[in-house]
C-alpha cells in the first residue's frame, strides 16, 4: 500500500506542492475525503484553505460507474457517451443532476457555516483529493476554479487513474499525481486505512484550518478530529 492514510499522503504532497505556494495561494478541498488530505497541505504550507463543493452523477444502480459530476456557479461535467451505453434518457438525466444539484446546496450551506467562501479571484488555487477514479469530479472542480476567477489551477492527489489523470492537463495548468498505477480499480485499495470522512469531519477541519492560520497548534489537531 503506497499510503498508510489520507494524513500521510497530504504529507507526501506537500513537497510536490511547494513551488506554488505564496501569499496568492488558496487550496481547496473536494468533500470529503479530499478534505483531509488538503488539511494536510494547507497545515503545512500556511495557506488559506476551503472546499470546492462538487458532487458525482452516479448511474443508478451502479455507484462505480460515474457519468459526470456538478459543482457550485452551475459548472456541470457529463460524459455523453457513457449515458447512451447505460441507457440513461433524457427525462433520467435531468432528474439525476437535479438531485446532485440540490445535493451541492445542502452540502455548500453546511461548510459555509463555518466560513464563507473565499474569494478564488487573480490566486492560484490548489485542488487537493484523496485519489482521481473516473476523473469527473476533479474536472468539475477545476471548471470551478476558473469561473470563479482563479489565475493558476493546480489540481493534486496522491494516486490516480492513469487515463483520468492525463486527461486533467487539458482542464489545469498542473497536475501533481504521486501514483498512478497500470491497473487501478479504486481509489481504497491504494490506502492501508480509508474510513468514509463524514462532513461533520470536514466541518471540523475546515474550523481547525482557519484557526491554524492564526494561531500555530502545539498539539496534532488532525488526529485529534479523526479520533473522535
Amino acid at each position: 500500500m503506497p499510503f498508510l492514510d489520507r494524513r500521510e499522503a497530504g504529507r507526501r504532497l506537500v513537497e510536490r506542492l511547494r513551488a506554488f505556494s505564496g501569499p496568492g495561494t488558496v487550496v481547496l478541498g473536494l468533500p470529503c475525503g479530499g478534505i483531509p488530505v488538503a488539511y494536510e497541505v494547507a497545515s503545512a504550507l500556511r495557506t488559506p484553505m476551503d472546499v470546492a463543493v462538487v458532487h458525482k452523477l452516479e448511474v443508478p444502480g451502479r455507484p462505480r460507474l460515474i457519468f459526470g459530476a456538478v459543482a457550485e456557479c452551475g459548472v456541470r461535467v457529463v460524459d455523453d457517451e457513457l449515458l447512451v451505453r447505460a441507457f440513461i434518457g433524457p427525462q433520467e438525466r435531468v432528474r439525476l443532476e437535479r438531485d446532485a444539484r440540490e445535493a451541492v446546496l445542502r452540502k455548500a450551506a453546511r461548510f459555509r457555516r463555518i466560513q464563507e467562501r473565499l474569494s478564488l479571484a487573480d490566486r492560484t488555487v490548489l485542488l487537493v483529493d484523496d485519489g482521481v477514479a473516473s476523473g469527473a469530479t476533479a474536472r468539475a472542480a477545476c471548471l470551478l476554479a476558473r469561473k470563479r476567477g482563479a489565475a493558476r489551477v493546480v489540481f493534486a492527489a496522491p494516486v490516480g487513474s492513469c487515463r483520468p489523470v492525463r486527461a486533467l492537463a487539458a482542464h489545469a495548468d498542473n497536475v501533481i499525481c504521486l501514483e498512478t498505477p497500470a491497473l487501478f480499480h479504486a481509489i481504497a485499495q491504494w490506502y492501508h486505512s480509508f474510513d468514509p470522512v463524514t462532513e461533520a469531519t470536514a466541518c471540523q477541519l475546515l474550523e481547525r484550518a482557519a484557526e491554524r492560520l492564526r494561531t500555530p497548534p502545539t498539539e496534532p489537531i488532525l488526529k485529534q478530529v479523526l479520533d473522535n
